[in-house]
């Protein structure tokens, strides 16, 4: 093609009044132009003056910016479509002064009680520059297709209990939610003051976390099988148990 372009613009996720910019680059046989478009749900428009490669912009709410390549032989290209997503709630001091784009949880998952065959909705949000991808996971296993901020099982079953959290990460760093508990088809049941807090005192979970990698030290093996068998030891003596590796 006359016109390539070398990088594309990157979608992030940033807090209301944060200051950064978009950039596209490109190569042509013949000078350039540029010209930036955003997209406010359905209405497309022209962004006035922005006509440079880079595209300064202070976030005011969450919109879909592309820039358009044309040069003097009136070929042109579309770079990809960015979501430039804006949270207008994000308490003070979040991101941290220094922040450098890395993951922010700005929403975790709460715990949920869910009947058998209902629909299951966990929800979490992070900032990060680049937009942080997604991947939920339930008592510390990988949910291959769970890859988005929103969590949604149409049809539980109660093989879908357990505890569940998310990371997000980006170029920069990751990020954990809390873990929630999600019980399915367990019904409630009145309780006297005395008999839920027995049942507090003796709720039992464990958390592991196999180090596998280290910077300055050789990669080990021994944490994935010891991860691997302290898990089915802690279940057996009835702890509700997540396991993490690296």
């Amino acid at each position: 093609t006359a016109i390539t372009i070398t990088e594309q613009p990157v979608s992030v996720s940033v807090p209301v009044g944060y200051s950064f910019t978009l950039r596209c680059r490109a190569q042509g046989r013949t000078s350039l132009q540029y010209q930036w478009f955003c997209q406010y749900q359905s209405d497309c428009r022209l962004v006035p003056g922005a006509t440079n490669q880079d595209l300064p912009i202070v976030a005011e709410q969450t919109q879909l910016y592309t820039c358009r390549v044309n040069d003097l032989h009136r070929n042109a290209v579309f770079s990809d479509w960015v979501k430039v997503e804006v949270h207008q709630c994000v308490a003070r001091g979040v991101p941290p002064r220094l922040w450098q784009g890395e993951p922010v949880i700005v929403l975790n998952p709460r715990e949920q009680r869910v009947e058998v065959g209902q629909p299951l909705q966990l929800q979490c949000a992070a900032m990060g520059v680049p937009a942080p991808s997604y991947q939920w996971y339930r008592n510390g296993n990988l949910l291959e297709q769970q890859k988005r901020k929103k969590l949604w099982i149409t049809h539980t079953k109660v093989s879908d209990s357990g505890t569940y959290l998310c990371c997000a990460s980006n170029s920069h760093g990751e990020h954990w939610t809390n873990a929630v508990d999600v019980h399915i088809g367990e019904q409630s049941q009145p309780t006297s003051p005395g008999c839920m807090s027995l049942c507090v005192r003796h709720s039992k979970i464990a958390l592991l976390v196999g180090n596998n990698r280290y910077q300055h030290h050789p990669n080990l093996m021994a944490p994935v099988r010891d991860v691997f068998e302290l898990r089915h030891l802690l279940e057996h003596l009835g702890f509700q148990v997540v396991s993490l590796l690296d």
